[in-house]
């Protein structure tokens, strides 16, 4: 089951083939100044075939506070304390959650609970991510990186896309219906991927959808003890990390929000969207 927080209950490479180099930056936030200049392209696109295509978006290298300032009196303590995090390398990421169309690219199988091509995957557990990434790689990983399961350092970065507020357009629920799926406008099911604004970097479902797994264990108190580079979590646990909260109330669709599962169970909210961790040259 998914922790529950506070007083709120959480609902639950063709190998860099096709490059196109012009990504939509409309959206919310600022974009931080890159800790190290690459020439990496700002988009990729993987063919998995049959007309399936994976978008991904480079995710510029950075830094930001992850987690919850102290004066959020709504954070529990486990978005505690806000720490400065960088990411030093660029990386891609999908621009959105990994689709059922693409995980039967892949798979060649579909164990969503409410079918459509274009909706995301769910009902999938970490170690069926693990799975699908030993796949993907095979069929289109090579020497140019390797596709992963994002941390989450990196996914609330990536969320965040530049902002300090509770979602990545700022502090008010007023706006999150055009941002995201959630309880008020989402009846309770997964919609098809990208019908809602995108953050700053052009991602798209970040907030609301379905939950995303992560690489990390979980553990309460890791903030406390988080490296500032590049952290991947503790070293060992029982649950990993899902980010993302699915078709939550409001509060559970923060930027900030984490929550976890046993890498094991099935939940018919979880689903996940794709790294690609380029090689180092």
């Amino acid at each position: 089951m998914f922790r529950q927080f506070s007083s709120v209950a959480l609902a639950a490479l063709a190998i860099l083939g096709g490059l196109t180099l012009t990504v939509a930056m409309s959206g919310c936030g600022n974009q931080p100044t890159p800790l190290k200049a690459d020439n990496l392209p700002k988009e990729t696109t993987i063919d998995l075939g049959n007309g399936v295509k994976l978008e991904m978006v480079k995710i510029p290298a950075g830094e930001y506070m992850m987690g919850s300032p102290n004066t959020d009196k709504d954070a529990p303590p486990s978005e505690k304390p806000q720490h400065r995090v960088r990411i030093t390398r660029s990386f891609y990421l999908g621009r959105y959650p990994v689709t059922q169309e693409q995980w039967k690219a892949v798979m060649g199988n579909n164990p969503s609970n409410v079918q459509d091509p274009k909706n995301p995957v769910d009902s999938v557990t970490w170690d069926d991510c693990q799975t699908f990434l030993v796949k993907l790689n095979a069929k289109a990983g090579g020497q140019d990186g390797k596709f992963a399961l994002p941390t989450e350092a990196q996914w609330e970065y990536a969320c965040r896309a530049g902002s300090t507020t509770r979602y990545c357009f700022g502090d008010s629920e007023s706006q999150l219906g055009d941002y995201a799926w959630y309880e008020v406008n989402s009846a309770g099911r997964a919609h098809p991927v990208g019908e809602k604004k995108p953050n700053a970097w052009g991602l798209y479902d970040m907030h609301g959808s379905v939950w995303e797994w992560c690489q990390d264990w979980y553990d309460d108190a890791y903030y406390a003890r988080s490296p500032t580079d590049d952290p991947t979590g503790p070293i060992s646990g029982l649950e990993a990390v899902v980010r993302g909260t699915g078709h939550n109330v409001a509060m559970g669709c923060r930027s900030a929000l984490r929550s976890a599962n046993k890498p094991g169970q099935t939940n018919s909210g979880q689903g996940l969207r794709v790294a690609l961790i380029p090689a180092e040259k």
